[in-house]
């Protein structure tokens, strides 16, 4: 009778452990954000930015809050990531500013050629201008948590190597904005807007001739399979990103869990967001070295005296549309000017 009570006893102490045990990992996380982007799940974006910040986050809540990740646009298509987040269909994301045009010019300014000298240097400009509060009201939708920009962007071609602006004339080439769009059209080449997953495709089918991307971009959508041909031109443009999240969501978060989204939001991230982008560039740019590839990089830059008209022209006409618009773009390019010169 002993044995029997005692198994019985056994028995319902291992339930009641299991059934506390269910209760406790189901009750685990009071939290889950559901972590948009268009980047593929193995890219190096993802796995060295987004993949730490999800894992800081929950370790730093002690797991009350997860992120569960959507890679390669499951959740809304490059373009939408952003209304994505402002209207709960993910809770945050990661995207590029640009791809919803003249919705936040003033935080381009920084893509015009001469702001960023690489990825972490772009990304302290930008961030630095965000937390003085010289974006104006671009942000009052979501809640942003840092900034950041890509290393220098560069073309990349199929058949024809790019030396000169005046090469460009009739290349039909991949452009990430419209902001870069203008700067081809001035050249003669034919901007064609497109998110970049989509390059390869179009690129393969013959729809383009070539790409504006940084290295980590041919690494990350396989383009260096198809483009042989690449021109450094130490900066033509850069692109702005923001992580952001829903602000319902930030909003209703306890003081304890908003503090740990606080204190992995900010420069510091930002600048792990630039890292990382010119860590993988240089994987990126061997890569085609290794495979052969013709690289060309024009001397001096975009201070080269056939470049250095565009860059002059391409600072000049977007600031000129901003003024148009009656939005501080001078004062904002100016500061962008000063902090590119003290950030490190």
């Amino acid at each position: 009778m002993f044995k029997t009570f005692t198994r019985a006893a056994l028995v319902g102490v291992i339930a009641l452990g299991a059934a506390s045990g269910a209760a406790s990992t189901a009750s685990a996380a009071d939290v889950t954000l559901r972590f948009a982007h268009f980047w593929p799940a193995v890219a190096g974006l993802p796995k060295d930015l987004f993949d730490v910040w999800a894992e800081k986050v929950e370790k730093d809540s002690g797991g009350r809050i997860k992120v569960e990740m959507y890679p390669a646009a499951t959740l809304a298509k490059p373009p939408a990531q952003y209304d994505a987040v402002k209207n709960r269909v993910a809770d945050v994301t990661v995207t590029v500013l640009g791809y919803t045009a003249n919705r936040f010019p003033l935080t381009q300014v920084v893509e015009v050629p001469g702001i960023s000298k690489n990825g972490e240097h772009g990304s302290c400009v930008l961030e630095s201008l965000y937390e003085e509060g010289k974006l104006g009201d671009e942000y009052t939708e979501t809640h942003p948590l840092f900034f950041f920009t890509h290393g220098p962007g560069n073309l990349h071609t199929r058949d024809k190597l790019i030396e000169t602006p005046e090469d460009l004339k009739g290349m039909r080439i991949r452009r990430p904005t419209t902001l870069l769009g203008s700067v081809l059209e001035s050249v003669g080449a034919q901007p064609v807007g497109m998110p970049a997953p989509e390059s390869y495709q179009s690129m393969q089918r013959g729809v383009i001739d070539g790409v504006a991307l940084p290295w980590e971009g041919m690494t990350a959508f396989r383009l260096n399979e198809l483009a042989t041909k690449h021109t450094e031109t130490g900066g033509l443009y850069t692109i702005a990103f923001v992580m952001t999240m829903n602000k319902d969501v930030y909003e209703g978060l306890p003081a304890d869990l908003k503090k740990v989204i606080d204190d992995n939001s900010g420069l510091e991230w930002a600048k792990k967001a630039g890292q990382v982008f010119d860590n993988i560039d240089v994987k990126g740019r061997a890569q085609a070295s290794k495979a052969g590839h013709e690289i060309y990089v024009v001397p001096g830059g975009m201070d080269n005296p056939a470049w250095k008209p565009v860059k002059e022209a391409a600072v000049e006409s977007y600031l000129t549309e901003l003024d148009g618009k009656n939005l501080p773009g001078r004062d904002v390019y100016a500061r962008a000017v000063e902090l590119s010169k003290s950030c490190q």
